[in-house]
């Protein structure tokens, strides 16, 4: 009797190890794949700001060359809640694992061919066609990447930690921006700038291909998460997740892509506008401003799990909602300080406005993925999160750029910025809190019957 004890506290403990085993190697899969997701992304930010638009576009003004190169930018946006529901529909038939391989490859290979496409001085209008086709497979893959890295973290681990779990695919945006912009930073440091515009800003993207091998091998050696297994084993899953997530959770997909409004779009004037603006309009040099980019997300690598464990403790909609407040609070002082302000100033107020954001960012990711159940997840919060995109993340440079032609005032951008916020509010306040209840019960998101 003994020894059987002795030999089930043996199999317990293996057992432990194993889970532990599991759930480090998830959130690292989660973090580094999005990383590479991230990566591919801002590069073309970075590139869509000071490359692409006489690189593609030459025969246009300055401002006009902007505007078109924005526009491939958002593209990529609008594709993204078509690979949500295209990946959704998968990952919630097939399982986590093998879906996010798929998209890991669409983004990596999509991303290098940029890297080799020749400009427009060299194959006329194929070259901006073929770029907005390449942004269109990127912006496929990155819509079904995140739910899916969400879900392999969220559903491995403890519980009571889901916050902390999701924050780690939340962590390679501020990794990818970093090795991105980084990488955009360091090229036009060491390069003349006719050198960076020629053939330089083309390193980075190649470099895809490198970081791409490494995912793979770190994704394929994740099990599926448990609680996709469990719906798997109990013969829960839907036949057509995304029609149902739509038909039984459409609340929660408007309210979650709602949610994102003042997270999102001030993150890409934060982050590309900032670029075109201070460069151009106040001729700051590129090192500069991208230095102040780099440090801002390397102080966000630490900002996001932090403010992502302080809402398993306070609730995800109160720390949520205080990170919108704070952005709203930010919008005028920002531009400000872009309009008037010196080179210690622009570089605080860089800072400031990441932080802002990982203070809605870290959370974010439990927030949303707890608002559906586990075998409706995968589409339901993958939609919610990339109607945003379409709404808020993507048209954002392209109207801060008109805006700022038509009013000749970025305080019309700010204002822009603060009616964000009010959407959030607004959804945050509806959407429910699950911070503290049992995701694997299916019972406690169905919808109470009607008298």
């Amino acid at each position: 009797m003994v020894l059987g004890r002795n030999e089930a506290n043996k199999v317990i403990d293996s057992q432990a190890t194993e889970q532990r085993t599991q759930v480090r190697r998830a959130a690292i899969a989660s973090a580094i794949g999005t990383t590479i997701e991230w990566y591919d992304f801002f590069l073309y930010n970075t590139a869509a700001a000071l490359i692409f638009p006489h690189l593609f576009f030459p025969a246009s003004s300055s401002y006009a060359g902007a505007m078109q190169s924005f526009a491939t930018y958002a593209v990529g946006f609008a594709a993204r809640p078509v690979g949500a529901a295209i990946f959704g529909y998968w990952g919630d038939r097939i399982g986590r694992k093998v879906t996010l391989v798929i998209t890991l490859l669409l983004m990596g290979i999509g991303s290098a061919l940029v890297g080799l496409l020749p400009g427009a001085s060299t194959i006329g209008i194929a070259a901006p066609l073929i770029l907005v086709g390449l942004r269109l497979i990127q912006g496929i893959a990155i819509g079904g990447e995140w739910s899916g890295s969400v879900l392999l973290a969220m559903e491995w681990g403890d519980q009571r930690k889901r916050g902390l779990l999701g924050s780690f695919a939340q962590i390679g945006v501020p990794v990818g921006l970093v090795l991105g912009t980084g990488g955009m930073t360091l090229l036009s440091a060491v390069l003349s700038d006719a050198a960076f515009d020629s053939w330089g800003w083309r390193i980075p993207f190649l470099l895809s291909f490198v970081l791409v091998g490494i995912g793979l091998v770190i994704r394929l050696r994740i099990l599926e998460t448990p609680m996709f297994a469990a719906v798997v084993a109990k013969q829960q899953t839907s036949r057509s997740p995304v029609t149902d997530a739509i038909k039984h959770h459409w609340r929660e997909i408007l309210l979650s892509a709602g949610l994102r409004f003042s997270e999102q779009m001030p993150f890409y004037l934060f982050t590309s506008y900032v670029l075109v603006y201070v460069v151009a309009q106040h001729h700051y040099s590129k090192t500069f401003v991208l230095n102040a980019v780099l440090v801002a997300a390397a102080l966000e690598l630490v900002a996001i799990p932090f403010f992502s464990q302080l809402s398993d403790r306070f609730g995800r909609k109160q720390v949520y909602l205080t990170g919108a407040v704070l952005t709203g609070v930010l919008a005028f002082p920002y531009f400000a300080v872009l309009k008037d302000g010196g080179h210690v100033a622009i570089f605080i107020v860089v800072i400031a406005s990441l932080i802002v954001h990982a203070m809605q960012y870290g959370p974010q990711a439990a927030f949303i993925g707890e608002s559906f159940p586990t075998h409706l997840r995968y589409g339901g919060a993958g939609l919610g999160y990339q109607l945003a995109s379409v709404f808020a993340g993507g048209p954002a440079p392209l109207l801060a750029t008109w805006l700022l032609q038509v009013t000749g005032t970025p305080y019309s951008i700010s204002a822009y910025i603060v009616l964000s916020v009010v959407v959030t509010a607004l959804c945050g306040w509806l959407l429910k809190d699950r911070s503290r209840s049992d995701i694997t019960d299916h019972s406690a998101y169905a919808r109470p019957a009607k008298a």
